[in-house]
């Protein structure tokens, strides 16, 4: 096992903070109905407890070593050689912190908007939390499939049952559109086990050669599951019917963490498992990012319904995410994972800011807005830093991760860093005129006399500004976490000399 460091804490960190969700889903779920008011304590305790725990992971995280860490390994079915294999490393061990930060939140901006089937709503919270943990910590193949697929099933519910108007279209839409891709990716890891010699361990697979025509077949069916997820161009429009039909905690998790879930498959899996593929299809990839970065942009400009803007903002920001990733440079690299934690934090507190207003006034239409500055001045403020974050303002963590990519966008293709710089420009006219027609302008008579932000929302929004402007002030505590993982990354695409196969070949390899 010398590619892990086993856990050296007292207690199975990661189990702990990937079951602790699972243990206050129970508890939710065996209290009397009588109680359901007790459902918001508990899941709040839950996810605050979850929190705490999972903090020694970051205090206690060895950046010096590429290697997986904190790792935990036992036998689970020996017949199929199939682990419990957890293990985190510096891409993977930030995004279960925001995981559990998440949960926090969307705990507490649920507390006053959900009223029906409340027990059901915050069992749901927990296990997409829970699931989620387990998708960055898992070190087995089948173990990292069995919570990718479950997070949908408590995501479902979120958007069907709690969702808007068109929730049932929304969230048959995003079960579908997420399911088909999934399928393709468990053809793939079933090609992986069976030409590996029988084994899902995906440190033990990283270590293998595949033929070239393997790996390009592998590299798309996995490209299926992550393009969707991420999403990209031309497979996105499953986020904006989702996002604007998820009650706001739902639209939170899809923006901060779920969609994440995706560049982190590329990372985790495409480039160290398909180098040769990878190094390929980076023309193509840059380019879908390209096109996903101006149309989500340009798309921005027509949008009327807050909550859609920011989710065709998503498609936008996350195409910088995966321009960053396939310009496989160090810069672009660490630009592109601090970016999906940037989004996470920018645009998760986005939707939950529009949550605050939607309570008070339940319109997301903009137009049904303006003056709002003057009416709730503190929600002001804080949308406003929210706001120069989104474009990449110095001094805010959005800036950082756009300039890194940038900086490996230019790095790799000179023209492909010029249209990036596009986006960027497009998106401060969306995200400056939003703002002057939601907060300035003239009072509209809808939004008079609202009252401005209650302890709890502030309490709410707080975390999310001070990461604002700690990411963009001092950035390497942060990217400290980053650079060993990366670096390997890095090493193991660029060696990766594969030899061509005919496809014939290849299939008659898997077949034995």
């Amino acid at each position: 096992m010398e590619q892990v460091i086993m856990n050296q804490l007292s207690y199975p960190i990661l189990s702990t903070v990937i079951f602790l969700p699972v243990l206050g889903a129970v508890l939710i779920l065996l209290s009397r109905r009588s109680w359901e008011p007790s459902a918001k304590w508990i899941a709040l305790g839950t996810s605050i407890a979850t929190f705490f725990l999972s903090l020694p992971l970051f205090l206690n995280f060895d950046k010096s070593t590429h290697k997986m860490q904190f790792a935990e390994r036992f036998s689970w079915i020996p017949e199929w050689n199939i682990n419990y294999f957890l293990g985190v490393d510096g891409i993977s061990v930030l995004f279960i912190l925001l995981s559990t930060l998440t949960a926090i939140l969307c705990v507490l901006i649920s507390w006053e908007s959900i009223k029906m089937k409340v027990k059901e709503f915050y069992i749901s919270i927990l296990l997409t939390t829970a699931f989620m943990i387990g998708v960055f910590c898992s070190l087995d193949f089948f173990l990292f499939y069995l919570f990718w697929e479950a997070m949908l099933i408590p995501m479902f519910l979120i958007i069907g049952v709690w969702g808007g108007p068109n929730r049932i279209y929304a969230a048959i839409k995003f079960f579908l559109y997420t399911l088909v891709g999934s399928v393709l990716m468990l053809v793939g890891i079933i090609v992986l086990y069976l030409y590996a010699g029988r084994t899902f361990d995906i440190l033990e697979l990283m270590t293998k050669n595949y033929p070239y025509t393997m790996q390009m077949w592998l590299f798309w069916a996995f490209f299926a599951a992550f393009a969707v997820k991420v999403p990209m161009w031309p497979v996105h429009t499953w986020l904006p019917d989702a996002h604007t039909e998820a009650p706001t905690a739902g639209s939170v998790i899809l923006a901060a963490v779920l969609i994440k879930m995706g560049a982190y498959g590329f990372l985790r899996f495409s480039l160290p498992l398909f180098p040769e593929a990878a190094k390929a299809m980076t023309p193509v990839m840059l380019v879908l990012s390209v096109i996903g970065i101006i149309y989500g942009a340009v798309i921005c400009l027509g949008q009327t319904d807050l909550k859609r803007l920011i989710a065709y903002s998503s498609v936008s920001h996350m195409g910088f995410v995966t321009l960053g990733i396939f310009a496989l440079n160090s810069q672009g690299l660490e630009g592109g994972i601090l970016q999906m934690l940037n989004h996470g934090i920018v645009t998760g507190a986005l939707f939950l800011s529009v949550g605050i207003v939607y309570d008070r006034t339940h319109t997301r239409q903009i137009a049904d807005y303006g003056g709002l500055a003057s009416v709730m001045p503190v929600y002001a403020a804080f949308f406003m830093v929210f706001t120069l974050s989104a474009i990449g303002l110095p001094a805010t963590n959005g800036f950082v991760g756009e300039f890194l990519i940038l900086l490996g966008a230019f790095a790799a293709n000179k023209l492909i860093g010029v249209l990036a710089c596009t986006g960027i420009i497009i998106g401060a006219a969306y995200m400056l005129w939003l703002y002057q027609r939601v907060f300035f302008l003239e009072i509209n008579n809808k939004i008079a006399g609202l009252p401005d932000m209650n302890v709890r929302e502030t309490i709410t929004l707080l975390p999310m500004l001070i990461l604002v402007i700690w990411i963009g002030v001092y950035p390497n505590a942060f990217l400290s976490f980053m650079h060993a993982s990366v670096q390997h990354l890095l090493d193991r695409v660029n060696s990766g000399g594969m030899q061509e196969a005919s496809i014939a070949k290849t299939l008659m390899e898997v077949v034995r």
